[in-house]
């Protein structure tokens, strides 16, 4: 097997690993026990799940007084999705190249938002008391990735160091902040499904 072979599998074995340990990490918040419902839904959990992953999304106070920031985040994280596709696109498509011309701008703009993020934290003290190293430890981990991916639509030699950066990006994921990534999407869900069946998220209620 050469070189590139082996990474390919690597790389492959760490994404299977991280997909393995967000599963459990999910299951392990049902540790508390089932919630055990007693009175009949006063709304529609549906609704609630739509309201959380749309309105209310744009209604939190974090998003309304800071709308440049807001786009910026879905913009960063947009592109590491894109740079996810680019990559298993790659290890396991390597006769049929990515189309560059569409994951290039996308790459960069994520990369350079990245880099302005933690620039941001670093540079406000506020935010700097909120944050860990860890926080700042991601953000630069996520940005050499993007970045790494962005150079090597330029120049494929770059392919084993863009392996090796995601073998161990994706052996971090579910050890660090990162994976708030997946959790994001976990917690906005049962948070619609909790407070829709109670009707208490607008468009929800039953008597709406």
């Amino acid at each position: 097997m050469t070189l590139i072979g082996l990474l390919r599998f690597l790389t492959i074995g760490a994404a299977a690993f991280c997909v393995a340990a967000l599963t459990f990490l999910t299951f392990r918040t049902f540790a508390f026990g089932r919630r055990e419902y007693f009175s009949a839904p006063r709304g529609y959990a549906g609704n609630g799940i739509i309201y959380a992953f749309g309105r209310g999304m744009l209604e939190k106070e974090s998003v309304a007084l800071h709308r440049p920031t807001f786009a910026g985040g879905i913009l960063y994280h947009g592109a590491i999705f894109a740079g996810l596709i680019y990559l298993f696109w790659t290890v396991l498509l390597p006769k049929t190249g990515p189309p560059l011309w569409a994951f290039r701008p996308v790459l960069l703009a994520g990369a350079a938002v990245g880099l302005a993020l933690f620039i941001k934290r670093a540079a406000k003290p506020h935010l700097r008391r909120l944050s860990c190293p860890d926080d700042f430890f991601a953000n630069l981990f996520v940005d050499v990735f993007l970045a790494l991916a962005f150079l090597h639509t330029y120049v494929p030699a770059l392919e084993p160091v863009l392996l090796s950066v995601s073998i161990l990006l994706f052996v971090y994921i579910p050890l660090g902040k990162i994976r708030h990534c997946f959790f994001f999407f976990y917690t906005r869900f049962v948070f619609g499904l909790h407070y829709g069946r109670r009707g208490a998220l607008p468009g929800s209620s039953r008597e709406a």
